[in-house]
């Protein structure tokens, strides 16, 4: 199953790409996150460090390409698949893929395009692929998450969330995107906004998951620099995200 979250900026998709890593990890499927977000914010938030990306292994191709270190003829794509094995950390609990982006000035299409391409060869690999994505709608207009299975859409509890968070639904229905699942996370809600909150996604055409309640944890962990994969279950967040997966889960079985 193949999990993608987006959403705009600063909503907190990180922390719950994190949370899903966390929670699927413990149900002893194999995982593997990956980090789509050109900010790369994921390793952080899952304490892992990383040494390759995609974008680099893509760079170093180019650059043996240039020097004639690869036969002419060669597949280019067997070597790129190999490398990017390469690339992929691997811890006990999940492993982590990082995309990166190409030095300098370079576009980040490529890199994406080729996400595209290592969902399709490395899926069957594992149980759950949980995908930072980047932040916006990018990802949709360049169908680097048309083979999702899921799409959680994270808005903060502010109206240019709420807004992102609409445009992304019509976008992949525009785009004739088939997900097999769209749902909406409210992050970061305080209780007392809640009734006026779910007034306003009543209003727009997205299926709510639930709700991330403010998370005074998520603040200090922030604040330490501690990785967000060290949350607690106990905690808001992981809590409140462990309602989610089981509510959509379930749903999807039945």
């Amino acid at each position: 199953m193949i999990i993608a979250v987006s959403g705009k900026g600063g909503t907190g998709k990180t922390m719950v790409s994190a949370n899903l890593v966390k929670l699927l990890s413990k149900t002893g499927k194999d995982v593997l996150a990956i980090d789509a977000d050109p900010d790369s914010n994921l390793p952080d938030a899952l304490g892992v460090n990383v040494n390759k990306t995609v974008g680099d292994v893509r760079e170093e191709l180019k650059k043996d390409t240039s020097l004639g270190k690869i036969p002419p003829g060669t597949n280019k794509w067997d070597i790129l698949d190999y490398k990017i094995m390469e690339s992929i950390t691997e811890k006990k609990e999940f492993d982590l893929l990082v995309m990166g982006r190409p030095e300098g000035s370079g576009c980040y299409c490529a890199v994406n395009n080729m996400l595209r391409k290592i969902i399709e060869t490395i899926a069957t690999n594992y149980d759950f692929i949980i995908i930072d994505t980047e932040a916006g709608l990018e990802h949709l207009s360049r169908r680097t998450t048309q083979n999702v299975d899921i799409m959680l859409i994270v808005t903060d509890p502010t109206h240019r969330g709420i807004l992102t968070a609409q445009r992304i639904g019509e976008l992949a229905s525009e785009l004739e995107i088939q997900f097999k699942k769209l749902y909406l996370i409210l992050n970061r809600v305080k209780k007392v906004h809640e009734d006026n909150l779910k007034e306003k996604i009543s209003q727009i055409d997205l299926d709510m998951a639930g709700i991330i309640y403010e998370d005074p944890a998520v603040t200090e962990f922030d604040l330490k620099g501690e990785p967000l994969i060290n949350l607690p279950e106990s905690s808001v967040s992981v809590s409140s995200t462990k309602k989610i997966v089981d509510k959509v889960l379930n749903l999807e079985k039945n």
